[in-house]
């Protein structure tokens, strides 16, 4: 066969070879940037929630014992529900291994607010002002004392602008924050999965 020959013959279309199918994961729209750093800001860096389960126990045995608190107040016709108690009955239950939480801070750190706040009571009597500053020694106090307990300056400004009869509401106060603790400690041990209650006693 001659070289014009090899020439001359007709060109044959060859069959474009398959393209492979692309991976699924390559059809997946992927975040922008800017988009995954929104979402990084709004979650935060707040831990994760309970589980549900834990989240049940918790706020069941919370409520159960402030109810049992109103139900003790009026067999004795004594408020013995306060505000500064249903706060530290959820720390005891939402953050039980903080400092705020544990038995030393909840029992002396009430008890020492209850104090300040009869002893500014004494000085300049009741008003707002004088409630503020209970408010302000009374976490001075805690702090030297190291029981710190956030709802317990509360405890004070209840007294500077309530007065109650030191008498009746110190030993309900003591009674009250020892049942929250008590109670603590049995649903801890209750539910085998919660976390040990309390980390220390003092």
């Amino acid at each position: 066969m001659s070289t014009d020959d090899v020439i001359d013959m007709p060109a044959v279309d060859m069959p474009a070879p398959a393209r492979s199918a692309a991976p699924a994961e390559s059809l997946a729209p992927v975040p922008s940037p800017r988009r995954s750093r929104i979402r990084t800001r709004l979650a935060g860096r707040a831990p994760a929630p309970p589980s549900p389960g834990a989240a049940l126990h918790n706020v069941s045995v919370a409520t159960a014992v402030l109810l049992a608190l109103v139900a003790i107040g009026s067999l004795i016709h004594e408020p013995v529900l306060i505000p500064p108690l249903a706060a530290s009955a959820a720390i005891i239950h939402g953050a039980p291994r903080l400092p705020l939480a544990q038995p030393r801070s909840v029992i002396a750190g009430h008890l020492l607010c209850a104090a300040v706040g009869y002893a500014v009571v004494a000085a300049s009597g009741s008003s707002p002002w004088a409630a503020a500053l209970a408010a302000g020694i009374s976490l001075a106090v805690m702090t030297v004392a190291r029981t710190p307990h956030s709802p317990a300056c509360a405890t004070a400004v209840v007294i500077v602008l309530n007065t109650p009869r030191p008498a009746t509401f110190v030993p309900l106060l003591a009674g009250s924050a020892a049942l929250l603790v008590l109670v603590g400690w049995a649903a801890s041990y209750a539910r085998p999965s919660a976390p040990r209650y309390p980390a220390y006693w003092w």
